[in-house]
């Protein structure tokens, strides 16, 4: 009943963000050569392994901002699609925060149980992290800053918010939350 009602909750936040012109996105059709390359950054998977940026080279790198009590969470599902139906074409990241809502409670444990449960998730989870302001991770700290990414200064404005990155390690775009992993307006780049 309860994973009914979410779907339903969903599916009424993506229909409302769609009628009202929330689905906000910024996209740089030829994105600037980096004044750091995300390739340098090396971060802490949900385990706590390192993990270095450089070893997704040649893919296109998705990272989202995830929380498991959230409106959007059903995205996990979409992104797990999406990470399933382009193996050879992309990386789905989630980075789990705290920050909006406080809709991410959980340890680093309880979020990779939560995943693995409800939505069978095989894609990189990242360490649970600050994602805007003082403590920023070093990943957001890349996303948001143009000094370092060539362009883009927008950061999360709630969970689910999503950086594309193309196949060089330039930032390609930004999607709000509302913007669904499977649609057109992420899966056109990777056809």
């Amino acid at each position: 009943m309860l994973q009914l009602y979410k779907k339903i909750k969903y599916t009424v936040i993506m229909l409302f963000t769609s009628l009202f012109g929330l689905n906000a996105q910024k996209v740089q059709l030829n994105p600037p050569t980096p004044a750091k390359s995300i390739y340098d950054i090396e971060v802490k998977d949900i385990s706590g392994n390192i993990l270095n940026m450089s070893t997704l080279k040649g893919k296109k790198i998705l990272i989202v901002n995830v929380a498991s009590q959230c409106g959007y969470t059903p995205q996990y599902a979409e992104l797990e699609k999406l990470n399933k139906t382009y193996p050879t074409k992309i990386a789905v990241i989630g980075v789990p925060s705290n920050e909006f809502g406080g809709q991410e409670p959980g340890t680093n444990d309880d979020i990779q149980k939560f995943c693995s449960n409800n939505y069978g998730i095989t894609f990189i989870m990242l360490e649970k992290s600050k994602v805007k302001g003082n403590g920023q991770h070093p990943l957001y700290q890349w996303l948001t800053n143009p000094k370092l990414n060539g362009w883009n200064s927008d950061t999360p404005s709630w969970n689910f918010c999503k950086y594309l990155i193309d196949n060089d390690g330039k930032l390609l775009a930004f999607f709000t939350s509302s913007i669904n992993p499977m649609g057109d307006e992420i899966v056109k780049y990777l056809k």
